[in-house]
């Protein structure tokens, strides 16, 4: 199954390298207790010394947005995680989204909640499309008033009564949901905004 997450082509720079493009990187299962520290000034130190630039990022949950020739989002969130077994000796999965997928996933957004509930709407974000089709496991634990739709960029859960208090959402974070990484609509549209303000 393709990636979903390669932006457009772009043309070429004189010197045959692509364009660059702006990338949203998000580690899955980082900063949660004592397990998997990623301390965020080294997470920027690896991502630059991968030759990414205007690296910043957001929050302690593993966000981060960058600037990267532009490419294949699979490609690139593979490096990414190579690079940080080999400096942090443990595995995280990464998601890379190029914003223009960010953009999308934000804007097919089927699911209108009050900005107080922002915090109980999870955004789920899988590297290709079979991953976040493979959620019907998850999709039997939804209980109304939650709902959970599976969209083209992203799937979207809203925990109505909070995400603790939610099975479905308590699946995404365990083996469930090992192939995606969630965040709350908060966050996805700080990142959005983040993305947008990168010069380039």
């Amino acid at each position: 199954m393709p990636s979903t997450n390669s932006p457009r082509p772009r043309a070429a720079s004189a010197a045959g390298q692509a364009a660059p493009a702006t990338w949203v990187a998000l580690l899955r299962g980082v900063n949660v207790g004592k397990a998997k520290r990623v301390p965020m000034a080294d997470w920027r130190a690896l991502l630059t010394g991968l030759g990414c630039t205007d690296v910043a990022t957001l929050l302690n949950s593993g966000n981060a947005v960058f600037r990267a020739p532009a490419g294949d989002a699979a490609a690139l969130a593979k490096r990414i995680e190579g690079a940080m077994a080999g400096h942090f000796g443990f595995e995280v999965p990464v998601v890379v989204l190029s914003t223009p997928v960010l953009s999308a996933a934000v804007a097919d957004n089927p699911i209108v909640v009050d900005e107080a509930a922002h915090s109980r709407f999870l955004v789920v974000f899988a590297q290709d499309a079979a991953a976040l089709q493979a959620l019907g496991g998850v999709a039997a634990l939804v209980v109304p008033p939650e709902r959970l739709v599976v969209g083209r960029h992203a799937a979207y859960l809203h925990c109505a009564n909070g995400v603790l208090q939610s099975k479905a959402g308590e699946a995404l974070m365990g083996k469930a949901g090992k192939a995606v990484t969630t965040r709350n609509w908060a966050t996805v549209l700080k990142l959005q905004a983040l993305a947008a303000q990168t010069p380039g």
